[in-house]
């Protein structure tokens, strides 16, 4: 472990390539099926994607839009020129032995995002964002290797940040606030865990303005684990540099169960690859006078952008940043809680009490739904509750009809599809007894029955108060008002 003081005569210097697919009907350069759930092996391939000889490839219009509006979305500059490049590298699961990819001319160039789902998290830069295809998967049995090419020629986009952060949690929180924007304007689904988005990174260590020798960590399968990968690579570097070794330009892996980066092999020079302008593919006219797509138009098919819904849901409900950014993370939960406010606030003119219904709508639905749904191993798309049904409980729990301990026993039942809060209230006795000549009747019956701690209460020992009002509680079965049945001892008592 590297002590703090020597860890501060180093910089740390990451940049991130991440890479995930776009949600199109077709694949990248022909017209087979781009669809990532296909199980059966080899099935959405041609002549094209197979590269058979004489074969042309054409470009797939609606990915390039994908990429244009997030461009957009992430304040880039947009090239009015746009071309495809081959990059020739020997890829076993890539038919044609190259990569159709952006090598000079991207789509996107000059972005940034601040992080939006911490706070006090710095504004990343982002160099470009291009297109290409990505590869086969292959399959290893035994001593054989099976291909798989229903996602070779699929459209892959790739966003490269500039080496501008410092650290690990900055890295993290860029890439899943990245995966977030990618969902909410329906770009991407970009699930990790079925390879829909990859987080590699680059690493180095300096103790100036000059850049450390970089090492390329691959094999990240979660954020944490880009995380976890970015800290151990620092440490790795600066112990090494400290011992008055060098560091070797390579690709390293990370190991999740060691929680170590090894090395794979020796990084490849751009000149490598040997780029050179797809003859096959024409240049592309982005935007201007004669291009392709209409920048304005694109901009204005876009849903709200997250950070903005962010700030929104704070300055509008009043939430705390943590609440707004669980609602952000999940559209259709946020859906649901938006509507079911709009119901109440047609049904509640008081400003305070719009207050409380934010509140219970919030913390009902995350506490008592979503844990209700996990109980039964169901989504949230499995929800059979509509907002207005779910507005009509809020309301019970507003106007004091019912308890907490009632509209969680109304809500479990609504889980299980009875839809009328108010009616199953009545089925099942939970309506609150706020009558105040029954409530006094009882208060009198348990104040007898408990003098001792009626004398308590007199003599200046007030916690005694809520044993009062459990066993008031009690005798009317759950029905009374807590609020009310402690007004009402209050004033007794002290008569």
């Amino acid at each position: 472990m590297i002590s703090d003081e020597i860890r501060k005569k180093y910089t740390p210097t990451i940049g991130l390539e991440i890479h995930f697919e776009p949600k199109t009907k077709q694949k990248m350069f022909c017209n087979c099926l781009n669809n990532p759930n296909e199980i059966v092996p080899n099935k959405n391939v041609c002549p094209i994607c197979l590269a058979h000889p004489g074969v042309l490839p054409t470009i797939n219009k609606e990915a390039i839009e994908l990429i244009l509006k997030l461009g957009i979305a992430l304040n880039c500059t947009i090239p009015e020129v746009a071309r495809f490049d081959r990059k020739n590298y020997f890829y076993p699961d890539l038919p044609k032995s190259y990569q159709i990819t952006q090598a000079f001319l991207p789509f996107c160039i000059d972005g940034k995002l601040t992080p939006f789902l911490e706070e006090g998290i710095s504004e990343v830069l982002i160099r470009e964002i291009h297109l290409e295809e990505d590869t086969g998967k292959l399959l290893h049995e035994g001593n054989r290797t099976l291909i798989d090419y229903n996602r070779a020629s699929r459209p892959l986009i790739e966003l490269v940040t500039k080496a501008c952060i410092h650290d690990g949690r900055t890295a993290r929180v860029f890439a899943e606030s990245l995966q977030v924007m990618l969902r909410n304007l329906n770009i991407s689904d970009a699930d990790m865990e079925k390879g829909q988005m990859r987080v590699e990174v680059n690493v180095s260590v300096s103790q100036n303005e000059k850049w450390g020798t970089k090492t390329e960590v691959k094999n990240i399968n979660s954020f944490k684990s880009a995380e976890k990968a970015i800290d151990y690579e620092i440490e790795r570097q600066i112990d090494l540099l400290e011992k008055g070794e060098k560091i070797l330009q390579e690709t390293r892996g990370w190991d999740d169960v060691k929680l170590i980066t090894v090395s794979q092999r020796i990084k490849e020079g751009a000149d490598d690859y040997r780029y050179f302008p797809d003859p096959d593919l024409p240049t592309i006219i982005v935007h201007g006078e004669n291009g392709m797509f209409d920048l304005n138009q694109l901009k204005n098919e876009l849903t709200e952008l997250p950070y903005d819904k962010k700030d929104r849901l704070i300055n509008e409900f009043g939430l705390v940043a943590n609440k707004a950014v669980f609602l952000v993370v999940n559209n259709s939960i946020s859906d649901f809680f938006e509507n079911t406010i709009k119901v109440l606030s047609d049904a509640i003119d008081n400003l305070t009490k719009n207050e409380q219904a934010i509140n219970l709508v919030y913390n009902y639905l995350v506490t008592d739904i979503l844990g209700g749904l996990m109980n039964r191993n169901l989504e949230f798309n499995d929800l059979k509750i509509m907002p207005n049904e779910f507005a009509k409980l809020i309301k019970l729990i507003i106007d004091n009809k019912i308890s907490s301990r009632g509209a969680k026993i109304i809500l479990d039942k609504m889980l299980v599809g009875e839809t009328d809060p108010e009616g199953i209230m009545i089925s099942n006795n939970l309506e609150q007894m706020s009558n105040d000549d029954e409530l006094e009747k009882m208060i009198l019956e348990v104040l007898n029955e408990n003098d001792k701690s009626v004398q308590e209460y007199k003599s200046g020992k007030t916690t005694v108060l809520q044993f009062l009002i459990g066993k008031t509680m009690a005798k009317a079965k759950g029905a009374g008002n807590p609020g009310k049945i402690k007004e009402l001892i209050e004033k007794i008592l002290n008569a």
